[in-house]
């Protein structure tokens, strides 16, 4: 699970560096303010990718990909950007659930059959 869901947390990663620079144009936002708010969410996501098998750790990237969503209001395309991160978040998590358990059964098995012997 952990691969999976850091190479989802690291493409949302560049997007939210691109989506700041989006966000500068509008002469509304202050560039600090961009800045601040869009350097926050990345170095959060950069974190989370050592925190993904922590408690809590899957849960502060569902945050962050509501975070990623209500982001749409300043710079619209984060909508459809961070439902599509969403989406690649729930598959992370559940598929990268799977493969862990598999990998645990494999693990499981390999341990409890003899080793063959040499010749």
């Amino acid at each position: 699970m952990r691969t999976l869901c850091a190479s989802t947390l690291i493409g949302e990663f560049f997007v939210i560096g691109f989506a700041g620079l989006v966000a500068m144009k509008d002469d509304s936002l202050s560039m600090a303010t961009v800045w601040w708010v869009c350097g926050a969410a990345m170095l959060l996501s950069v974190l989370l990718c050592g925190m993904i098998t922590r408690p809590g750790g899957v849960q502060l990237g569902w945050a962050l990909q509501i975070a990623l969503i209500a982001s749409g209001f300043v710079v619209p395309v984060m909508f459809f950007l961070g439902a599509t991160f969403a989406a690649l978040w729930w598959a992370s998590c559940h598929y990268g659930a799977k493969i862990d358990e598999v990998k645990a059964r494999w693990a499981a098995q390999a341990e409890t059959q003899p080793e063959p012997e040499a010749s």
